[in-house]
């Protein structure tokens, strides 16, 4: 089958790899009709590369139909089109009975001392053969599956698998009053998203970016954006100027650990990337090697009392944080991997005809599998509009 694979940094190709096979009783065989490119992706060709191996398949937002069920799988058969979500969990341990699918006990990358094993991303999460291929073998396939309808619309609920849980969980976890306000930091997929789900429900807020065309995006959905080239003063001034001296109720930090405007941290990661693996990768893991800017910003713009949710990724051990400021504004902080599971039951209404989150033009590129490396490429530079590209692994080329 093809794939996008690995190769090294800011290095990615579609090759020819061995087709999946069952394993074990609980898989599953998806034939993928269509995968998309994510932000944390982008972390695997840049930042995260000592964590990697050349050849890795990577991807973890498909939707495809199901060709071939382990013999332990009763809920689902040959046909069905389902979802996968970008975590494998078992759906009976502690933490799944919990909702928290992200820390599933039974496959927790204990080696790692990480949490549940994810699709296409790295040691650090089991180096499971991601979804950016024609197949994929889906492990506790039994749980690891969102059943959806039938047709040619694999846009609508594609972003199940990552984007609306993600986005969904980062503004529940923001904790905003009804007729609140919240700032998002970062507008691409995830942050657009979220600003889209506060939107519906009935929230002032406030996007931050620094590219035209993310900005114009949301501000077409009644965003009050804010270009961080544009605008006099800091974001934080000008966010509690708009919101009576305050600052908002939340921020949602959708940017992570490779933000702009951290020049130390981002020459140590730069710097990571030609030392070794194990050494490069013992530095990512151990040091202070996130750019803090958006966080640091999120800290100065919440207002006392508020609600910081990270759902940007980071990755340092040893970063400084503003623990004075934090507990003087008795700030509170959550942050996680989204619980997809948990999710799916308050997002499914959502994706009827009327399309309240505008799902169905949330991609701003369809290609081709073969045409991954470009658009690898093109998102991390933020270049033709790239906000959500979709792969489709049977187009030609």
């Amino acid at each position: 089958m093809k794939a996008v694979t690995w190769q090294g940094r800011r290095k990615v190709s579609v090759d020819t790899v061995p087709d999946p096979i069952i394993e074990a009783p609980t898989d599953a065989i998806v034939r993928v009709t269509s995968t998309a490119i994510c932000g944390s992706d982008l972390h695997l060709y840049e930042v995260l590369g000592a964590f990697m191996t050349e050849g890795d398949v990577l991807g973890h937002e498909p939707i495809g139909i199901v060709e071939d069920v382990g013999a332990g799988i009763g809920n689902l058969a040959v046909g069905d089109r389902v979802v996968v979500p970008f975590q494998i969990s078992c759906g009976h341990c502690y933490q799944c009975d919990q909702g928290l699918t992200t820390q599933c006990e039974t496959t927790q990358v204990r080696e790692q001392g990480s949490g549940a094993a994810l699709f296409g991303y790295s040691k650090l999460y089991g180096q499971v053969p991601g979804g950016q291929a024609q197949y994929l073998r889906v492990p506790h396939a039994d749980f690891t599956h969102i059943k959806v309808p039938e047709g040619p619309d694999d846009t609508r609920y594609l972003y199940l698998s990552d984007v609306l849980p993600t986005a969904w969980q980062a503004v529940e976890y923001a904790a905003v009053p009804a007729g609140g306000s919240v700032t998002v930091l970062g507008l691409g997929p995830i942050g657009d998203m979220c600003a889209r789900i506060a939107l519906h429900r009935g929230l002032r807020v406030f996007g931050v970016d620094r590219v035209p065309e993310r900005l114009r995006r949301a501000a077409a959905r009644g965003v009050e954006t804010i270009d961080l080239d544009a605008e006099n003063g800091t974001v934080a001034e000008i966010i509690r100027d708009a919101t009576d001296g305050r600052g908002t109720d939340a921020v949602i930090d959708a940017v992570g650990m490779e933000a702009h405007g951290s020049p130390l941290a981002s020459t140590a990661q730069k710097a990571a990337a030609f030392l070794p693996d194990a050494l490069a990768a013992k530095l990512v893991d151990t040091a202070g090697v996130d750019r803090l800017a958006a966080l640091l910003s999120a800290v100065d713009i919440v207002r006392r009392g508020g609600t910081i949710s990270l759902v940007g990724v980071y990755g340092g051990m040893l970063d400084p944080l503003p623990m004075r400021v934090l507990f003087d504004k008795q700030i509170q902080l959550r942050m996680g991997q989204a619980n997809v599971k948990r999710w799916t039951d308050d997002i499914l209404p959502l994706l009827g005809d009327d399309d309240p989150l505008g799902v169905d033009d949330f991609a701003t590129h369809h290609l081709p599998l073969a045409a991954a490396p470009d658009a690898y490429e093109m998102f991390q530079r933020k270049t033709d509009g790239a906000v959500k590209v979709v792969l489709d692994p049977w187009a030609s080329n």
